[in-house]
């Protein structure tokens, strides 16, 4: 096969925040699982196609552990998802564990209880937002800044019982980490453990009613649990807690602004069409530009080729949420489309733990602002946004509205 002596290098270029590159469409036709070079410049898989990518999600024979690390393929020279994570032997039982422990504190009845408090905040941006713009005679004012970036840190600050004055310090290392920059990722990596550290020794020391002294707990009690594990978790849930809302949100709001016809639609109708625009959004937003990384754990033979033991595996839910062969005119944004199933929160044993903290916090956010302002107009064009091409969770740094 041509691709297998190619291996074209990832990431491949986008027209714009909202597109994807077109090569994809022609990898889910010709080879959904397809031989690519990593940015990091080393072999890998890439599954592309929706059949394959949610078989990936759910086989146990792939994780994110790999059974010989020194000798694993690199996927970037980012901190975050660089490489592979997890001891190989105990990878399924550091798994389990880590839903036990998590599923209540994330779980729907939660979510439902804390929609208040996620409303009140949106609220309270909003009313700042308004009051700027007002102040500054009617310009331009920054959604991102406003309420895309600091509602989702409020809300997992809340929840994992982290100081809110910390946000703007524990963004930048979480830009830092994320960022395909080498040692500096690595460099914040090492200090956002340690931070969180010195966060669990102080629930330790006085609990509370959070995920972190939940964890903290738990740790104590059960000596299959080690602490720089508990650490990890504690990172991750801060860094994907905030981020990948984050840039849903501005994703979110790039679609609305540029499909004006939905836009008027849930300014008409905000709480019968919310949960159809949030299904959309998440299906069919795409931030970055590689996907979720495996290693085969046992030799695999899956669409057309065979996958060996220690095998990277890049799966693209980007590409998969708009395979033309499970959605219809897969590449619009259509809330009204009848097929359902996108695996925009991954699928299986994996599937996002945070899928209904996001759904309560973009909910909030798009029925608020239809609702208060239903005039609001992206201030700028899409080639004229300032995109985090550097970033492995990719967004914008900023999105300027006017009403």
């Amino acid at each position: 096969m041509t691709l297998a002596a190619e291996r074209p290098q990832l990431p491949f270029t986008r027209p714009n925040l909202l597109e994807l590159a077109p090569f994809y469409e022609v990898l889910r036709r010709e080879a959904p699982i397809a031989p690519v070079t990593t940015p990091a410049g080393d072999p890998a898989w890439l599954a592309t196609r929706f059949t394959e990518v949610r078989d990936l999600l759910g086989d146990k024979r792939f994780g994110r552990s790999h059974p010989d690390p020194e000798n694993a393929a690199k996927i970037s020279f980012a901190a975050v998802q660089d490489g592979p994570s997890g001891d190989y032997e105990s990878e399924a039982a550091e798994h389990g564990r880590m839903r036990r422990l998590l599923t209540p504190a994330f779980s729907a009845k939660r979510m439902r209880r804390l929609s208040g408090h996620v409303q009140e905040l949106v609220d309270g941006y909003v009313d700042r937002m308004l009051a700027d713009h007002d102040a500054s005679g009617g310009g331009t004012v920054d959604l991102h800044a406003h309420l895309a970036f600091p509602l989702p840190v409020a809300v997992i600050c809340t929840l994992l019982g982290v100081p809110e004055a910390d946000g703007d310090y524990f963004r930048d290392l979480s830009d830092r980490m994320a960022t395909y920059s080498g040692q500096d990722a690595h460099d914040a990596l090492a200090e956002f453990g340690r931070y969180m550290a010195g966060l669990a020794e102080g629930k330790r020391a006085e609990p509370g009613e959070d995920v972190i002294t939940d964890l903290v707990r738990a740790q104590s009690e059960d000596e299959d649990f080690g602490y720089p594990e508990m650490v990890r978790l504690c990172v991750g849930l801060l860094f994907a807690g905030h981020e990948t809302t984050v840039n849903r949100i501005g994703l979110g709001m790039l679609f609305l602004m540029t499909h004006r016809e939905q836009w008027e639609a849930l300014a008409a109708d905000p709480d019968g069409r919310i949960d159809a625009v949030v299904e959309e959004i998440m299906r069919l937003g795409a931030p970055g530009d590689l996907g979720l990384l495996r290693y085969a754990h046992e030799d695999v033979e899956m669409g057309g080729v065979t996958i060996a033991r220690g095998d990277a595996v890049i799966i693209s839910i980007n590409a998969a949420n708009r395979d033309e062969t499970v959605f219809s005119d897969a590449e619009g944004f259509d809330p009204d489309r009848t097929e359902r199933g996108h695996v925009g929160f991954g699928h299986g044993p994996h599937f996002c733990i945070g899928a209904s903290l996001a759904r309560t916090e973009l909910r909030a956010v798009f029925v608020t602002l239809a609702r208060r302002l239903p005039q609001l107009r992206l201030a700028v064009g899409l080639d004229d946004l300032d995109v985090r091409t550097d970033h492995i969770t990719g967004g914008v740094r900023s999105l300027p509205a006017a009403w």
